[in-house]
Parts: structure tokens; sequence; C-alpha cells
């Protein structure tokens, strides 16, 4: 099949969350599979150039409703996957994707508005006919509501759309303008159709539209088709309930495999396990915390949110250090009030908690290599990565029962020894306390459980090609 994957990010050359990750590896595991998958993104200001690029043809005509644009197409390749960048200095020549400084652009419903008109002109312009497009979250969601009208390229006449939700929370709101600025109709404007609240929702649109929905996990498909997750569109997502299909991220294990890994002291795998603790003894010896392997390491690697439940572990960490004899090693960044707790608290057990602000690449490897246990306690995770590479890690997440980590983490059953992580369901204070205890308890008492847990862990299947698998059978539906 020949499929076109549009998104506003793509790893390696923007990212600013998990889709980046999830384009470019679905794309190369379907390309492995045999099939046609290409990318297509906006060229940012802030675009990192990691392999040559060159320009398609001339300018391209990008059918606006308003009149005609142009726009220059470039194309690259990475691994194996044929890359296109929409130029139009106009709207994308700027150092964010969304906004800088944490806000968002106000033009952000034009931009990717005429970009989505444009990936579907891109198509006429190389004379390609993808079966079906993927869209993903709000940026690209107009794709669907234009694929269903007249005014679309001739050739994409029997292309079929599937959007993906990968975050909920975000839906793209835009005046009622929109409507003619990119091409469509009055009649769009409408309670069955884009809007709501007065305003037209681009997300709604796609989910009213799109010949399938995916989501990031099965848990996650059922959350958000009520009330509480829903973020006011779980009436429209009961309604398509019968095209919602949760299926769960894959990680890169070519990256993050401890067996291959370059970043950290010494490689492990399930048969030379043993080996970890020289990653334990780095991590520890980086850190300033003293080389105690008797000690358990819990780890926590996020961005410093609301949806992460950072909050509550910071009111409840210090008397985890002053109770339970562990240590904590900490790396993130995000709001400033949860990073300033986080050193605070850091300030008051030197001896116990490590805490660096920002984003590190290699020390996120040796965290997963080095810890014994990983905590997310997150009040919502459409799908979550960190706790798949703690389990490749042969590191036991810490998780709160919600979307894609109940989906990924087995709870540990202390009468026969099988899970490989810690499951709580209510997100208080208590709960993480306990939890915690409960792991250090089984950490000093269980041993032998606690190993077996691990190899469990690094034996499951997290990989990018048997998520492929199913998108690969949602593209032959539709089609």
């Amino acid at each position: 099949m020949k499929i076109l994957l549009a998104a506003s990010e793509c790893e390696p050359y923007v990212k600013v969350g998990g889709l980046g990750d999830v384009v470019s590896s679905l794309a190369v595991a379907l390309r492995k599979l045999g099939h046609d998958a290409r990318i297509v993104l906006p060229k940012y200001g802030n675009i990192n150039w990691v392999t040559e690029c060159h320009a398609v043809g001339g300018p391209m005509i990008v059918n606006m409703g308003y009149g005609v644009e142009f726009a220059q197409l470039l194309e690259t390749t990475y691994n194996d996957v044929t890359v296109y960048f929409i130029e139009f200095n106009k709207y994308f020549d700027r150092p964010a994707v969304y906004g800088e400084f944490g806000g968002s652009y106000d033009d952000n419903w034009q931009r990717f508005a005429f970009f989505s008109r444009a990936v579907l002109d891109m198509c006429a312009f190389l004379d390609w006919q993808p079966d079906v497009i993927h869209c993903n979250d709000w940026p690209t969601g107009i794709i669907p509501p234009l694929l269903s009208v007249y005014n679309k390229p001739d050739i994409l006449n029997n292309t079929k759309s599937i959007c993906t939700i990968h975050k909920m929370a975000h839906h793209g709101y835009a005046p009622k303008e929109l409507l003619r600025f990119v091409g469509l109709y009055d009649h769009y404007w409408h309670p069955f159709a884009m809007e709501a609240c007065n305003a037209i929702n681009v997300m709604k649109g796609a989910l009213q539209f799109a010949d399938k929905i995916t989501t990031v996990s099965s848990s996650y498909a059922k959350e958000i088709m009520t009330k509480e997750g829903g973020c006011g569109l779980d009436d429209v997502l009961r309604y398509r309930a019968n095209d919602l299909i949760g299926i769960c991220n894959g990680i890169n294990d070519d990256i993050w495999s401890p067996e291959h890994d370059k970043f950290i002291p010494k490689n492990y795998s399930v048969r030379t396990l043993k080996n970890k603790s020289v990653c334990k003894k780095e991590l520890q010896n980086m850190s300033g915390l003293p080389q105690r392997d008797e000690l358990p390491i819990f780890a926590v690697i996020s961005r410093f949110f609301w949806q992460k439940g950072l909050d509550v572990l910071c009111y409840v960490l210090p008397d985890i250090l002053r109770d339970m004899a562990v240590q904590f090693v900490v790396l993130g960044s995000g709001e400033h009030d949860l990073e300033q707790r986080f050193l605070q608290i850091s300030k008051s057990f030197p001896e116990k908690l490590f805490v660096k602000i920002g984003f590190d690449n290699a020390l996120s490897h040796l965290i997963e290599a080095g810890s014994d246990f990983f905590v997310m306690p997150s009040r919502y995770e459409p799908c979550g990565l960190n706790q798949m590479y703690s389990m490749k890690y042969g590191t036991l997440p810490i998780v709160r029962a919600t979307g894609g980590l109940i989906d990924t983490v087995e709870n540990y059953d202390e009468s026969t020894g099988n899970g490989t992580g810690f499951v709580f369901n209510d997100l208080t204070s208590s709960a993480i306390y306990n939890t915690i205890g409960w792991a250090c308890y089984t950490f000093f008492n269980k041993k032998s459980q606690i190993k077996v847990m691990q190899k469990r862990g690094m034996k499951q299947d997290f990989s990018w090609r048997k998520s492929a698998k199913m998108y690969e059978k949602i593209y032959r539906a539709v089609v």
C-alpha cells in the first residue's frame, strides 16, 4: 500500500513530544513490511537537517479557499523512508513549532490549515495517489473533511483517511473563517460537523470525517469515550465507537536496548543481567549519591506538567526519603514551581535525591539502565514510552492505572511472583507512598522475585513491528 503520514512533528527533524517519535518509527516499520510509507511535515525554521535535502521541481500550487498560493516542496530520505517538507516561510519560518516561551502562535489555525491543504495538493503535484493519508492530532485534522468535498485533487478520489489521537486535550479551535480560508463550505458549520462552542473545532472535524480513528492504547480509547476523558468530544467518540481502535505505540529497540546502548558503561541482556550493577554504580557516581548497591534507586524522567502527577509525588517525596532506605534520581523540566520544589527537596536530602533540570539524552539512557524502579504517577497517559523503556532495561515501573500504563505493565502478584511492575489506582500521596514502600519491601525481602520480574519485562515485545502490523490491518480494512 501507499501510505502518507502527515504530521506537525517527526524525529529526528523536529520534536516537541512523543508524536515525533511515533511518526518516524511507524513509517520505518511500515517500510520494512514492504509498504510505500512516506512522511510530510512543515519546514519550520528550527528543522534539524540530519540528511541532505533537495527541492522537488518548481513552485507548488496550493489551492486555498481565497485563491492560489505557491510553496516549495523539499525531499529527503530517512531510513529508506521518503520525507517531504512544505516550505512556506510566511507560516513556518519561525523558531518554534506551536509557539514560543510555552505559548501558542495566534495564527496556528491558519498555519496548519494551510499545511493540511498543501498536503493534498502535494499529491497532485507529485502525481502520487496514496491509498491512505494518516493524520495525527488536530494540526492535520482538516485533511479528513477536505477529502470529503469535491474540490479535492482528482488523484485523491479513492484515498481514505485515518486520524490518530495522541492527546485528546488539544482540539485546535478556530474562527468560522477557517472554512472559507481552506476551501470548505458553510454547511460544515454545524454541531454534527465541525462547530463547537460557536467556533470551529478542528479535532472534532477529524473525528467526524476520518474513515477510521485510532489512539495510542486500548485503555485510552475507552477513557476518551467518557466525560472525564473525552475533553468535550466524548459524544462524538461514542458515536464513532465502532471505528475507534486503540493501538499501543511501540519503541525503537535499535536505540533503547541495554544490549547495544552506546550511552551506558556496560551493556547487558537477560543472560547478563548482573552487568546492570555496573550501570547503577556509574549512575550513583555521576549523580553524587553514595555508591551503595544494596539501596534501590527510584527514577523519574519526565516533563514537569500537571498531567504527569508529579505535584502529588513532590508532596509525599520528603516523607518517602525520610522514612525509607532509598535513593531517587529525577531528570526533567517544565512548570517552574515543580522544578523549584524538586530542587528544594534535593537540598534537604542531598544524600538521597539527585535532581537535574533540563533534557539530557545520554543521562536518560544511564538512568534507565542504572535504576531499579521507574515512577510514573500520571493523571492520564495516552500511551507512555518510559515504562516500556524501563522494562526493556530491567527497571521495574511503578505506574498509576491509566491509559497505556495499565495496558503495558502487569501488576506484581506477591503470591506467585508474576508481574512486570507495581500498579496503583488512586492518585493520592498515600497511594504513591504505599506503592513505593511495597516496591522497597519486595526489593529487600524478595530479591529472587525482583529478578524474575526484571527478566520478564526485558522479554516483552514492544517493537514497532508489532504495532505496525495492527495499523496495516486498519489500512487494509478502509482501502
